[in-house]
């Protein structure tokens, strides 16, 4: 039996499958699946998985593509390919959803959402309202108010009657659930050979799982279309956009312990003392860690290599700097400077910054010009003015791909 924090840590999980298996006929196959067109310069689908990868709540990302859809997927995703489960889907949408719930079962989730990878102006308000409706029996349908005044068509093409609106909601997804509560369902769909379900609430009614409805939101429309295509292309690139830069900021401080050097920023100082750490304790270093980290929304420095970790001991911190450097380009992102200041009485930094600033940008992979690093005193205050100990600040700014309407 798993104990409380395992419990807890599976129950607090958010994973999303994405249904991209479909060859969007009705959107015209000229330019391929409509998943694959592109809208704004990018593929519908790179838009899909950005808004679930970039929100904090989302765990692991499900994506279930056609069988011949393989290298076009990883086109269109990009750097993000890397960052989902891609699996082949079924013939309809619903076994796409079965076989992407499926994939989530070795390390299920607490709850998921299920989203088509045609809706790509999905928000993060949006996938909140959804994730905060779901509870343990309870699923989540977001949609909205029929507001057109709805027709029964006789057998001859006529108006056979008016249906009233009231009490009737369009769906939308991402639809949320608990995860084996709907996984349960689709299971047991399946071999029954129930295979006409429309979409998960629906499942989730036949299996008796309350669905409670959210507001859904216009803006999250699905394209069905060439002509919705056409439009969100005409959306996206007429929007006033601003560019996706972030910047992330880091602090670290080790104390004095006895030794014969410091090590900051990558070089070696000769002293009368080092610094105290489980690895080589740069505080130049650490604290770059954790700005790059945070461009990202990757946790710290202690998340990756927890000190209790006996590999890290004596481990050369720049091993540290390539990891968070590794995960922010793997989001596509590009460093686009890097400002480190170490606050110390003692040694002079000064002399070594040239050697620092050529190290970093070995390791960063940008050129010197991107690259500050500074020294200041405590003006003999505090711990590092009574010379126990050195601190570091460190601020990072990265380009991401895309850009943030306005």
């Amino acid at each position: 039996m798993r104990d409380v924090s395992e419990k807890q840590a599976a129950d607090d999980k958010v994973a999303v499958v994405i249904v991209a298996a479909g060859r969007g006929a009705r959107a015209g196959q000229a330019n391929g699946p409509k998943q694959y067109q592109q809208i704004g310069g990018g593929a519908v689908i790179a838009r899909t998985l950005g808004a679930f990868l970039m929100h904090p709540k989302i765990g692991p990302v499900v994506v279930a593509i056609h069988a011949d859809d393989s290298a076009l997927f990883r086109r269109a995703a990009g750097a993000n390919a890397d960052r989902v489960v891609a699996v082949t889907g079924g013939t309809s949408r619903q076994e796409s959803v079965r076989l992407g719930l499926l994939a989530l079962r070795s390390n299920a989730p607490g709850r998921v959402l299920i989203h088509d990878a045609a809706r790509p102006f999905v928000d993060a308000e949006l996938i909140d309202r959804t994730i905060a409706a779901i509870g343990e029996r309870q699923g989540a349908l977001p949609a909205l108010p029929v507001a057109d005044t709805l027709k029964r068509e006789t057998a001859e093409g006529m108006i056979g009657e008016t249906v009233s609106r009231a009490g009737l909601y369009a769906a939308q997804t991402p639809q949320g659930f608990p995860f084996w509560p709907i996984l349960a369902a689709h299971e047991k769909a399946h071999h029954l050979g129930k295979a006409d379900f429309t979409d998960d609430a629906a499942i989730a009614e036949w299996a008796h799982i309350p669905v409670k409805i959210v507001p859904g939101s216009p803006d999250n429309v699905k394209l069905t279309w060439a002509r919705d295509i056409a439009m969100a292309d005409q959306r996206l690139s007429s929007a006033p956009r601003f560019p996706d830069i972030r910047t992330g900021n880091g602090y670290d401080v080790h104390a004095f312990e006895p030794g014969d050097h410091v090590t900051l920023c990558g070089v070696a100082i000769p002293h009368d003392r080092k610094l105290s750490g489980h690895s080589d304790a740069d505080v130049g270093l650490h604290a770059l860690t954790d700005a790059l980290l945070a461009t990202c929304g990757a946790g710290d420095i202690g998340t990756h290599f927890p000190p209790s970790d006996p590999q890290w001991k004596g481990a050369a911190s720049r091993i540290f700097v390539e990891h968070a450097a590794k995960l922010v380009r793997a989001r596509g992102g590009r460093i686009a400077n890097a400002d480190i200041t170490l606050i110390c009485e003692a040694p002079r930094v000064g002399p070594h910054r040239e050697a620092m600033t050529e190290t970093l940008s070995a390791i960063l992979r940008i050129s010197l010009d991107r690259i500050s690093i500074k020294a200041t005193t405590n003006e003999k205050l505090g711990f590092v003015g009574r010379e126990e100990g050195i601190a570091a600040i460190a601020t990072a700014s990265v380009v991401f791909p895309g850009n943030i309407p306005e």
